[in-house]
């Protein structure tokens, strides 16, 4: 069972939310391939490290994690979304030194110090009580062991995910609105915010690198598939899940007619912008 203030989030995960990741999953994992990029980068995995991966969804972090810690590395990646973690156990070749775990990171008993490193692919912007959340994940870590995630920054930053949802929006009643520390895909994006979290949880060293990138929602495929990914993942998902048909369809025209503008080739790119965040922990687990 999730914590109390997860328990929505992990309805989603385990229901549309879920679903829609994980029928696309292939595709997601290419749009996203400048993220991971830039957070394998980052992260400065090594041989023989034991890695914990939060929200790892269908997997395909944790895989890349475990091949930069070979030989005698292991990982452990942990999900509140059961749909998810079936296709990243399916994804796992045999032998492979990867753990999937159903649970939710803000109460799992973490074997203390296990970890050198402690990652995620936004996974990390949707506990209730973040610091809870980050207090009980440090304690899975080893003194000096390092924290490091990709999180959005603000949404002017992210036309990727924005741009479909104003379109969206000239059909469907607008999504509910968040408060600045509400969960959700932006709650990370306030500097402050990410450095008050981390300490709270007894981080030291917090640093924020901010990178744009540029993400084709069609991974080559395509107008039909760039709006189809609009319509299935992301904001705009969210604010046409529900509507009538006919609603759906004038939000499918709306998107369409912008996407259309940046079509190049077989691909629409569109901008997005991320924080990498890092942190030490100084004190143990």
């Amino acid at each position: 069972m999730p914590h109390v203030g997860n328990a929505d989030q992990a309805a989603y995960w385990n229901g549309p939310g879920g679903r829609h990741w994980t029928d696309r999953q292939a595709m997601q994992d290419q749009l996203l391939a400048p993220v991971s990029a830039i957070l394998n980068a980052q992260a400065k995995l090594v041989a023989g490290q034991n890695v914990i991966d939060i929200g790892c969804g269908c997997g395909a972090t944790s895989l890349e994690f475990a091949r930069q810690v070979q030989p005698g590395g292991a990982v452990l990646g942990l999900d509140i979304s059961a749909p998810m973690l079936a296709r990243a156990r399916a994804l796992t070749p045999a032998g492979a030194p990867v753990r999937f775990v159903e649970a939710d990171a803000t109460i799992y008993p973490f074997e203390a110090g296990w970890a050198h490193a402690l990652a995620s692919r936004f996974g990390v912007m949707f506990f209730a009580d973040p610091i809870l959340s980050f207090a009980n994940m440090r304690r899975g870590l080893r003194k000096g062991g390092r924290v490091v995630f990709a999180c959005w920054r603000e949404p002017k930053a992210n036309p990727w995910m924005m741009a479909p949802l104003q379109e969206a929006y000239k059909h469907a009643p607008r999504l509910p609105e968040l408060g600045p520390d509400d969960p959700g895909p932006f709650s990370f994006s306030r500097e402050e915010r990410v450095r008050r979290i981390l300490a709270g949880a007894g981080f030291a060293d917090i640093a924020l690198t901010p990178f744009d990138v540029s993400l084709d929602i069609a991974v080559g495929k395509g107008l039909d598939n760039a709006v189809a990914s609009a319509l299935e993942i992301g904001p705009a998902s969210r604010a046409l899940d529900g509507q009538p048909p006919d609603i759906r369809a004038a939000a499918a025209q709306s998107i369409r007619a912008m996407l259309t503008e940046r079509l190049q080739g077989d691909s629409v790119l569109l901008g997005g912008g991320i924080w990498i965040v890092s942190a030490v922990n100084t004190a143990g687990g």
